[in-house]
């Protein structure tokens, strides 16, 4: 059996996201926390970092610079300097430093993880937004669309350059791509082509499902698409750990990293030492951990799959990176799907917040006897709401 098959229970625990549904039987499939107990390495770290007693103001050490170093080099063949790592307590802060650091309006595609849409209105920055485009089962950037939203300006008749800063998601959140060097070569001529920095959340990279595919650092494209792109990375995700607050940005460019690091100066919070041990315990010690993970994750995106082909009122495209699927329920015609899925034992995330009502987001990261307990639930849920389209009828 699977270590994964049968993890901690964490009801009635300190969990936001079992806490959610507490007293309802409720299963949560919706924040990006997977119930699976974090690496034994890194345990193991945690438990020799606490028996030393002492909690004071810490900063990152030099096996743990070197511990991202190799990672980064030995995953995705990405050399980066010592000097270029900005620690963090968090992504979503750093989505909002980003955001302060560079002047001007913001542009992104959605449906997009909830802050790259929070962020640019937290620090005073205009939004513009365009839409992904989904054909023949694949999601995908709209070449004409993204130009057309750098360009106009504030009174959509003059061709300006208005945006200045593009939020990518990559791996995506939610639609589940890994983008591939093709897509990415022409985001990078996008933004050479409108003077864009571009700030590329990165924190599920290692989260990709197939042995076909592989991520590739958007930073790591040239030397030149490097001196205008802030990467943001964290152990997080792919190891389970958020509840730890520790990522990291990574800015080649001085003048860029000098200003990234001024806008954080009085409001960011030195990293939690706690996960600066788990972060280099993370990245040296568990990749026999993390290929178990990817297997197991891979098989559950599978019987998603398979349930949502199923119903021909649910659609998906192919999730190839993270554990969430983003299941397309319009065609249920339900008001709020939402709260009609919560109301047959479902909580998942609701697609508005991502800018795109009427679609869901599932994790799949959790047991297998919990998977096919909510996939039994989504079912259910969706001959409910089909039966009773038919009765209305």
């Amino acid at each position: 059996m699977s270590p994964f098959d049968t993890p901690p229970d964490r009801r009635n625990s300190d969990s936001i996201k079992w806490g959610r549904y507490a007293g309802r039987d409720v299963l949560p499939l919706w924040v990006a926390d997977m119930d699976f107990a974090a690496p034994p390495p890194v345990l193991e770290a945690l438990h020799r970092r606490i028996d030393h007693g002492v909690f004071g103001y810490g900063g990152p050490w030099p096996s743990l610079t070197e511990s991202v170093l190799a990672h980064l080099e030995g995953e995705y063949s990405w050399r980066i300097e010592p000097e270029w790592i900005v620690w963090l307590p968090g992504l979503v802060t750093g989505l909002n430093v980003a955001c302060r650091a560079v002047d001007g309006e913001v542009l992104t595609a959605t449906p997009i993880y909830p802050p790259f849409l929070s962020a640019p209105h937290f620090s005073g920055r205009k939004l513009n937004r365009v839409e992904l485009a989904n054909s023949d089962g694949r999601w995908h950037f709209d070449e004409f669309a993204l130009k057309k939203a750098a360009t106009l300006g504030p009174a959509f008749d003059s061709m300006v350059v208005a945006s200045r800063l593009f939020l990518l998601c990559h791996p995506h959140n939610p639609v589940g791509r890994c983008w591939s060097r093709e897509e990415l070569l022409d985001l990078a001529a996008f933004a050479e082509a409108h003077d864009l920095i571009v700030c590329s959340d990165e924190i599920h990279c290692g989260l990709i499902l197939d042995a076909d595919q592989r991520h590739i650092p958007f930073a790591s494209l040239s030397p030149e698409i490097a001196q205008r792109t802030i990467t943001l990375m964290a152990p997080s995700k792919t190891f389970n750990i958020p509840g730890l607050g520790c990522a990291f940005a990574v800015i080649s460019d001085a003048k860029l990293r000098h200003r990234f690091e001024r806008a954080m100066h009085g409001i960011v919070p030195h990293v939690n030492v706690l996960g600066l041990a788990a972060c280099e315990a993370a990245y040296r010690d568990c990749a026999d951990w993390h290929r178990e993970l990817i297997a197991y994750l891979a098989a559950n995106r599978d019987r998603v799959n398979a349930t949502v082909d199923g119903k021909k009122q649910l659609k998906m495209n192919f999730v190839e990176a993270t554990y969430l699927a983003w299941i397309d329920v319009r065609e249920l015609g339900l008001a709020d799907p939402a709260a009609h899925f919560e109301a047959h034992g479902l909580g998942l995330s609701d697609g508005a917040d991502f800018g795109a009502p009427g679609w869901l987001r599932l994790n799949f990261g959790c047991p297998r006897s919990t998977l096919d307990e909510a996939l039994r639930r989504l079912e259910e849920g969706c001959d409910a709401a089909c039966n009773a389209a038919g009765d209305a009828a």
